[in-house]
């Protein structure tokens, strides 16, 4: 079975990262270039069979307060890894294979 990115709000974005065991969110501006560019990768990377039990939601840090300060975003695009509910590693990029190293951490 193949994940699908799931955009969420500040309320679902708290239920999910407290009921899914493992969570990466990419935070985005509808201003920001880099957050689009990278919308496919991030979509390629949730098709991943050996990511297949892992959450990967879409945030937009302009529109949801809590989650951006939840997860500390300095900059866009933003990624944080979540595990049992506890965040565990952030970062901001445009490159694949760091927001890949962050899910393989989490895995």
């Amino acid at each position: 079975m193949t994940n699908a990115v799931k955009k969420v709000n500040d309320t679902e974005f708290k239920e999910i990262i407290e009921s899914n065991d493992k969570v990466v969110v990419k935070f985005y501006a509808d201003w920001c270039g880099n957050c689009r560019l990278f919308a496919p990768k991030f979509n390629k990377l949730s098709q991943k069979p050996e990511f297949s039990d892992v959450t990967f939601l879409d945030i937009n840090a302009e529109d949801n307060p809590e989650a951006r300060k939840l997860a500390g975003v300095s900059n866009l695009p933003f990624f944080a890894t979540f595990k049992g509910g506890k965040l565990v590693a952030t970062d901001f990029t445009s490159r694949e294979e760091v927001v890949e190293r962050l899910i393989q951490a989490i895995n």
